[in-house]
This record gives C-alpha cells, sequence and structure tokens, in this order.
C-alpha cells in the first residue's frame, strides 16, 4: 500500500488477553499512522452510510467531524438508488442488515460502478459470511462487538487508496479450511487481520490471541519474507478442528535462522526483551522479528518453523472450550 500505512489496533473489548507491552506497541504505532494520514487531502472524499437506528454513536461523531461529505440512507434499497446516481468513495452498510444482504448490495453496485468500496457492519455472522465477503472483495467486515478505532482506522485506508485492489486472493475456503493469497504491503495485512478477526469461530479470550499472533507472523512474513512488496504475496491457511486451530503462513522470502541474540530473547519472557531506544540500527531487525515471534510464542501453544525459516505454523488447541458449532463464531 502506498500513501499510508495505518496499523490496526488490538480490539479494546478484548484488551486482557493482550500483554500490556504489546497495546502500549500498537497504541504508538496507530497514532503515528494517523497523524501520517492526516496530511492527506480527503476534503474531496465522499461516503455513503446505511444509518439505523441503532447506529454506533461513535461511528456518527466521527463521521460528522471529518471533512468529507457523507451521506446517509435508510435502508440499503435507497443506498443502491444513491450509488446508481453518483460515485462514493466508500459505503459503510447498517449494522441491522446481514452480510449476505449487504454483499448482495454490493454487488448490485458494482455493475454499475466496478471499484466500489464496502465496509459491511453488522451484528451477528457466520465463518461462511466472512468468507463470502473476501470472495466478493469488500474492504473489511466488523461485526459486534467491534473496536472503534481499528474501524476508523480501516475507514481511513480505504478513503486514502487512490489505486486499489483487493490484494487478497481466495484459493479455496470452507469454514473449516481456508486457503488465501495475501499481498505484501500493510494496508491488505491490516485488512486481512481484520477478516481474521472476525472468522476465527472461537471464544474469547483465545479468539484474540489467535488473531493477534497470527497479525504478527503476517507482518514478519510480509515485511521480513516480501520486504513489502506489493509483487509479493504470502500465502496463508487457516483450519479448524474439534480439537485445534492452526494457521500456517508462508512467505516468499529465502527464509532466515535464528541468530544466538534472537534465540536468547525468545527463551525469556516477553516483559525482559530490551528496550527498543537501547539497540542499535543493526540489531533494530533482529528486535522487531523477535519481538513479533515471541508474543506470538506466548499467545498460542505452539509455533513451529521449517527448516528455511520461510513457513511457520501456529496451533491452540481447545480440548478444555466450550465450542460453537463449525461455521459459526463466537461472541
Amino acid at each position: 500500500m502506498k500513501g499510508c500505512y495505518v496499523w490496526a489496533v488490538i480490539s479494546r473489548q478484548n484488551e486482557s488477553a493482550v500483554p500490556e507491552s504489546l497495546r502500549k506497541r500498537n497504541d504508538e504505532t496507530f497514532s503515528a499512522a494517523l497523524g501520517n494520514s492526516a496530511a492527506i487531502q480527503r476534503a474531496h472524499r465522499s461516503v455513503l452510510v446505511v444509518a439505523d437506528l441503532e447506529m454506533n454513536w461513535m461511528l456518527f461523531d466521527y463521521l460528522v467531524a471529518q471533512d468529507w461529505s457523507v451521506d446517509y440512507v435508510a435502508h440499503n434499497d435507497l443506498a443502491l438508488a444513491a450509488a446508481q446516481k453518483r460515485h462514493y468513495d466508500l459505503i459503510v452498510t447498517a449494522e441491522i442488515t446481514s452480510p449476505r444482504d449487504d454483499l448482495e448490495l454490493l454487488r448490485k453496485i458494482r455493475a454499475v460502478r466496478p471499484h466500489t468500496r464496502m465496509i459491511v457492519l453488522t451484528g451477528r455472522r457466520t465463518t461462511e459470511d466472512v468468507i463470502e465477503a473476501l470472495r466478493e472483495r469488500a474492504f473489511s467486515l466488523f461485526a459486534k462487538p467491534y473496536s472503534i478505532e481499528t474501524l476508523k482506522a480501516l475507514i481511513e485506508m480505504a478513503l486514502d487508496e487512490k489505486c486499489w485492489d483487493d490484494g487478497i486472493e481466495v484459493i479455496s475456503a470452507t469454514p473449516s479450511w481456508i486457503r488465501l493469497m495475501v499481498r505484501c504491503d500493510l494496508g491488505t495485512i491490516e485488512r486481512m487481520s481484520q477478516f481474521f478477526q472476525e472468522m476465527a469461530d472461537l471464544p474469547e479470550p483465545e479468539r484474540s490471541q489467535v488473531a493477534t499472533a497470527f497479525r504478527e507472523l503476517l507482518l514478519n512474513a510480509a515485511g521480513h519474507g516480501g520486504g513489502f512488496n506489493p509483487d509479493e504475496y504470502v500465502e496463508i491457511s487457516y483450519i479448524r478442528s474439534k480439537q485445534a486451530v492452526a494457521c500456517r503462513v508462508t512467505d516468499p522470502g529465502a527464509g532466515f535462522s535464528f541468530t544466538e541474540r534472537s534465540k536468547t530473547w525468545l527463551a525469556n519472557p516477553l516483559e525482559q526483551l530490551p528496550e527498543r531506544s537501547s539497540l542499535s540500527d543493526s540489531k533494530e531487525a533482529i528486535y522487531s522479528k523477535s519481538f513479533g515471534i515471541l508474543l506470538a510464542k506466548h499467545l498460542v501453544d505452539e509455533l513451529i518453523y521449517n527448516e528455511q525459516g520461510n513457513e511457520v505454523v501456529l496451533i491452540k488447541y481447545l480440548e478444555d472450550m466450550a465450542l460453537p458449532p463449525l461455521g459459526s463464531v463466537a461472541h
């Protein structure tokens, strides 16, 4: 992604599931990203919002405070009519409608305006809904309860993108096994992280733990393996059985070997990693990769790398959890 690097914030309703050090790092990065993106001229951006009586008041306040042109309609039929009359840079749906109805709206709008971007808001979704949103190339999907900060970040990302194509390709997908190709740029990584948060059908805090570990591994793969080169792709797989959830991440790089320094860091508790400010430039890359791996290691049960170091599998065991049926998503 060119122009704006936006890092999603870990879901606020699940803060207790994530170490304080990660929350602090994400908050700092997120604030910096918003500061950089504010420099981009958005005065001519337009947003269409399907607003019902239960619209999130924090989202409404946020939209009112922006310098964009924002139109509000009461339901999807009016949204279709409005989008057929004029171009909107982004369409945000209402939480009261189903993802299936919203994606049908997206298909109808794209018959007239092929590059329409839509963020789907919903009160409830299934893994099948998330798969369908990926296939239809929705920009993002959020189900209640969601992080308003993450939603705002993705709205700004959608409006800052000048030449947008999806960057997330579905190779194959069922509720229990999903394979995707994800472009190696930060914007696509953040979009994929939000989709993963929605498709991981686990109770809390396990869902946030697995999603956080996945995001760290995906960032390592796209950054260290793909060099954040938008011409490169990371392959990911999500597998959910009755006993475990597994995620495989394969990057396009030649791989890496753990240095003695990184091995030492990985053997220690997360809180004992050195401060970034105390490191030389030559050690910063080792720190960054080690932090992500160490965080993932602490949040899941197993983390297994291949010999080359360009493929990793994370595993979270589920024997003691009361799981929802396959294809549904726990709240």
